[in-house]
């Protein structure tokens, strides 16, 4: 499974993208599989919840990002004491006893679901592997190996611009939360900072503070990025003055698509099969091999937190095991 995203209109659920052509979307707190979404012909990299609209998009290795809607209808049901496990060897959904909710689970909302294409955007020339939405959810941003990240009109599926200027495949694409911000991530050592509010003229920050393939480059909520690299390094930059980072983190192995929390709790998924909580200042709250809780037993390629997921789970992770795995994250920062 190569990424995860959680619905952020209020609904308990998440949304899988998989090298298995297809995407799915999950109840957050039965982990029941709720509905696939099968349309690509290639490998599904990333997917995004819309930020207010019940609506997705999928980026794909078939040169492709759709996006569609999912239409759910809500019932009341009787609790099954589970949550998501990800995906069985022969793909069929795998759901796992959790003995430690079992007493907190009472009821759950069960959904009937259905997918519906609404646009499929195709001028890249290679793998498309991440496209997000921007602020207002009127556009969205691309990422691809052709070297280019391309903006488009969400409404009407046209490419508004072309970011181009990375030397080689861009590894992953994000925006701002509440600004016309582009942060590029790319194989070629660097990671750009895109600034779009202004309707006309467009400025381009290249920073070089890595010195192998940057994985990801992620805006907080606050006046922070985080990058991360196969260098093993996480490092922390202040937007106003991105001269020097703030923080350097060093890992055990490579950092893939990290997530920073609206508390600034940086989960970075690794290479080692390890899940790793830090804060913004670079002090380390928790790792998944030191804890009771099964972790991950391959790569894990991404995290994504919630702030209004079932049963407590704040926090998902993905990985080359097909899993993934809900986490209830208690941190008191000083």
């Amino acid at each position: 499974i190569w990424d995860v995203s959680c619905a952020q209109h209020g609904q308990p659920l998440i949304a899988t993208a998989s090298a298995d052509r297809t995407a799915r979307v999950w109840h957050s707190g039965s982990g029941e599989c709720l509905l696939h979404y099968e349309a690509h012909t290639g490998s599904v990299n990333s997917i995004r919840f819309h930020p207010t609209e019940p609506l997705l998009c999928t980026a794909s290795g078939d040169m492709s990002t759709h996006i569609w809607t999912v239409n759910i209808t809500l019932a009341r049901q009787a609790a099954t004491p589970v949550v998501l496990e990800g995906i069985a060897e022969d793909n069929s959904p795998r759901n796992t006893p959790d003995p430690d909710l079992l007493d907190e689970l009472e009821s759950h909302e069960a959904f009937e679901a259905a997918a519906s294409l609404q646009l499929i955007l195709k001028e890249h020339a290679g793998v498309v592997i991440a496209a997000e939405w921007m602020c207002d959810g009127k556009q969205l941003v691309t990422a691809s190996w052709d070297h280019t990240a391309k903006l488009w009109d969400a409404e009407r599926g046209e490419c508004v611009c072309t970011l181009s200027g990375h030397d080689e495949e861009l590894t992953n694409c994000c925006t701002h939360p509440t600004q016309r911000l582009i942060a590029t991530s790319s194989r070629d050592t660097t990671f750009r900072l895109c600034d779009m509010r202004a309707p006309t003229i467009h400025s381009v920050n290249v920073f070089q503070g890595h010195s192998n393939c940057v994985t990801t480059a992620v805006f907080t909520s606050k006046d922070n990025m985080v990058s991360a690299s196969d260098d093993r390094t996480i490092k922390v930059w202040d937007l106003k003055n991105m001269r020097s980072p703030l923080t350097t983190i060093r890992t055990d192995a490579a950092c893939n698509r990290l997530a920073v929390s609206s508390k600034g709790i940086l989960a970075a998924p690794l290479d080692n099969r390890d899940v790793r909580l830090w804060d913004l200042a670079g002090t380390r709250l928790f790792s998944s091999k030191r804890s009771r809780r099964q972790g991950h037993s391959r790569i894990v390629n991404g995290a994504v937190w919630s702030d209004e997921s079932a049963l407590g789970l704040n926090l998902f992770t993905c990985g080359f095991d097909r899993r993934v795995i809900g986490w209830k994250v208690s941190v008191q920062l000083v």
